[in-house]
C-alpha cells in the first residue's frame, strides 16, 4: 500500500465520507489520480465510491485499519514483542495493533504459540514456521474476523498464559477501556481470565473515544503500550485505576 493510499484511509477514518474533489485538493493531486487510487482501494474492498464521494467500505475491517496510524502502531507492536520470550505461549486478541504484534513476533521470535480469537491474525502469520497458532472456537463475526460467543470460554479456559495482548476501541475515566461490541468485549474478558497480565496495545487517539461496553478487566494487572502523544490527563486517569503506561 502506497503512502498516498494510507493517507486516503486515514482521512476516511476521520471524516467517514468525503467528496472526491476535496480529497484531490487535500492531497494535491488531480481528480484522475485520486479516482485511480480509489478504484484500487475499492478493488481491495477497503473503499466505496458513490456519486462523487468516497467512504470506508467497512470500519471493522482489520486490513483497512492497519494503514491508519501505521507507524505508531508498528512502534507499539515492536515494543510489545520485546516482552515475549522464545518458546512462549501467549494470547492475542483481535485488532490492528495486535495483528502487527503477531507479525512482529512471527518475524523475530522462535517456537511461539499464539492462542487467538482472530481469524485475521491466524491467517496473517500462517506462512511463518516459527509460529504455532491455536484458534479459539465459537461464532465468527465476518466483518471484524473475530470469534465470539460461549465456546470461546470453553476453549480459552484450557490455557494458562503469562500475557494476553488486547486492543481497545475507547477509554472511560470511570471504568477504563471500552469496546464498541458487547460480544467482542466479552471475549476479551474471557481470555483475560486465562492470563496473568493483560497488555493493552492502542494508539493514544483511542483515549479520546468511549465505547458503549466496558471491558472490565481490572482484576488482572494491566500494562498499556501506547504512543508518546498521549495526554497527561489520560495518563493520570489510567494510573489512578492502577494501570502502568509505557510510551513509545
Amino acid at each position: 500500500m502506497s503512502k498516498r493510499d494510507s493517507t486516503i484511509l486515514e482521512i476516511l477514518t476521520r471524516r467517514k465520507r468525503i467528496e472526491v474533489s476535496e480529497l484531490s485538493e487535500l492531497l494535491d493531486v488531480s481528480n484522475v489520480t485520486i479516482r485511480k487510487d480509489l478504484d484500487a482501494l475499492q478493488a481491495q474492498g477497503l473503499v466505496i465510491r458513490e456519486h462523487g464521494f468516497a467512504l470506508l467500505a467497512n470500519p471493522n475491517d482489520v486490513n483497512g485499519r492497519l494503514a491508519y496510524h501505521y507507524a505508531e502502531k508498528l512502534k507499539i507492536a515492536k515494543r510489545a514483542a520485546e516482552m515475549v520470550a522464545d518458546g512462549s505461549t501467549i494470547m492475542i486478541e483481535n485488532g490492528s495493533c495486535c495483528a502487527l504484534l503477531a507479525r512482529e513476533i512471527a518475524a523475530t521470535k522462535h517456537n511461539i504459540t499464539i492462542v487467538t480469537n482472530s481469524t485475521f491474525i491466524a491467517n496473517y502469520v500462517r506462512e511463518f514456521p516459527s509460529i504455532n497458532t491455536t484458534l479459539l472456537g465459537g461464532f465468527v463475526q465476518p466483518d471484524s474476523q473475530v470469534v465470539v460467543g460461549p465456546l470461546v470460554r470453553l476453549c480459552a479456559r484450557e490455557f494458562s498464559v503469562e500475557y494476553l495482548f488486547a486492543g481497545t476501541d475507547g477509554w472511560s475515566a470511570a471504568v477504563g477501556f471500552t469496546n464498541s461490541d458487547q460480544m467482542r468485549a466479552e471475549s476479551v474478558r474471557i481470555m483475560a481470565e486465562s492470563a496473568n497480565e493483560v497488555i493493552v496495545l492502542t494508539e493514544s487517539e483511542k483515549f479520546s473515544y468511549t465505547g458503549a461496553v466496558p471491558l472490565r478487566i481490572q482484576d488482572r494487572p494491566i500494562t498499556v503500550i501506547t504512543d508518546n502523544q498521549i495526554q497527561s490527563a489520560y495518563v493520570k486517569q489510567a494510573q489512578k485505576l492502577g494501570l502502568d503506561i509505557v510510551r513509545v
